[in-house]
């Protein structure tokens, strides 16, 4: 939690006696001790009206998933009901930067196992529009 190993735990308990005393450190622990349970039951009754006050349909709402990344991690990667893993999965980056590469170097870019999708070969130099033709819609890029 507070990553303290065993030294440290060792400096700070020195450290207590040393400015309270053997007389009064234990009056002191057990005040920091009460404090923190009084802090702690705060907490937890502000959370449990908060769900009362939200009603019945947030009876499993956790205040962790308020997080960003536990709430996509719990509602997106988990379930996969849009296939994100499987689109994930589907991109080879490095034979795509190494077509780039070679393209860039002028190089002939060795055959990529997945360019027998028939999707557009972008490295391909287009022809220039004729005059008073228009560009190709594409309903995806707007």
């Amino acid at each position: 939690m507070l990553d303290i190993g065993l030294p440290e735990l060792i400096a700070l308990v020195v450290l207590a006696l040393l400015i309270f005393g053997p007389d009064k450190l234990p009056k002191m622990i057990q005040d920091v001790s009460r404090t923190l349970r009084k802090i702690r039951q705060f907490s937890e009754s502000a959370k449990e009206d908060i769900r009362s006050e939200l009603g019945p349909e947030f009876k499993d709402f956790e205040f962790e998933d308020l997080n960003p990344k536990t709430f996509v991690r719990k509602h997106v990667l988990d379930k996969d009901e849009l296939g994100l893993k499987e689109i994930r999965n589907g991109f080879d980056l490095r034979s795509e930067m190494a077509e780039v590469t070679d393209a860039v170097n002028g190089r002939d870019p060795e055959p990529a196992p997945h360019s027998a999708t028939g999707g557009p070969d972008l490295l391909k130099k287009k022809e220039p529009l004729r005059p008073g033709e228009r560009p190709p819609f594409d309903a995806d890029a707007t």
